[in-house]
């Protein structure tokens, strides 16, 4: 297999430390942009930078000349009622899951290009955007915008970029932890999807490694859901 040079912002923790691990044991070069390094695995094919994406530019110094990847795991969790929403709750998550996404890809993009092979990004949804929930208007507005950059972008980039979006359904991680504090609050969880149990990391690292590699060359312009049938499957 062909070693890659990737960048994962977020990588320390949860969904893209999953994704940090499995492209790391495939031997390929990652790059993890987080504001901790506390749990990143000791590897020498696992470089991390110091990056807080409200605040950091990329230190493209610290990046190789070309990158074949940029996955972009930063996201927040902002639950409440509608009535209870300030004009700052939206517009810090459409900072968050957007703003930061488009200011990582654009100082990056040169590298991308420069890969010698077709380049991928990898964004993040929800399954809160197809699927309407109480309680989600800030966020799945936010990550409603994430879609829509990942279809422009992919149209626009192409063929040389593929930009894909995985939307998940609620995932076992620090940012997920009040949600599934309890032993009732996962029962409830689970059964709240078909396939009963609600995901793991390596779910959704499942997916984003495949679209970093070849064997998903032909793919670009999809949100696609692991979300244990939640958006399309309704049990009777």
């Amino acid at each position: 297999m062909e070693n890659k040079n990737f960048v994962i912002i977020g990588g320390s923790s949860g969904i893209g430390l999953a994704i940090t691990h499995q492209l790391a044991e495939q031997s390929h070069d990652v790059f993890i942009g987080s504001r901790t390094a506390e749990n990143i695995p000791v590897m020498n094919n696992v470089h991390h930078f110091q990056f807080d994406a409200l605040s950091d530019d990329v230190p493209l110094d610290k990046l190789p000349e070309s990158l074949h990847g940029l996955v972009y795991c930063p996201g927040t969790i902002n639950l409440r009622p509608f009535r209870q929403l300030k004009d700052d709750d939206f517009l810090m998550d459409f900072r968050i899951n957007l703003l930061d996404a488009v200011k990582v890809i654009q100082q990056v993009f040169n590298q991308l290009k420069k890969a010698p092979e077709t380049g991928s990004i990898v964004l993040f949804s929800t399954v809160a955007v197809q699927t309407g929930m109480a309680f989600h208007a800030s966020i799945a507005s936010a990550k409603g915008a994430v879609e829509g950059l990942t279809r422009s972008l992919a149209a626009e980039l192409a063929p040389k970029i593929r930009v894909n979006c995985i939307a998940p359904s609620l995932t076992n991680t620090p940012m997920a932890e009040r949600l599934l504090a309890t032993a009732e609050k996962q029962k409830a969880t689970a059964e709240r999807h078909p396939l009963k149990r609600f995901g793991q990391p390596a779910d959704i690292a499942n997916l984003a490694c495949f679209l970093l590699n070849d064997e998903s060359s032909w793919i670009t312009g999809q949100v696609l859901h692991v979300d244990g049938g939640m958006s399309s499957v309704k049990m009777f």
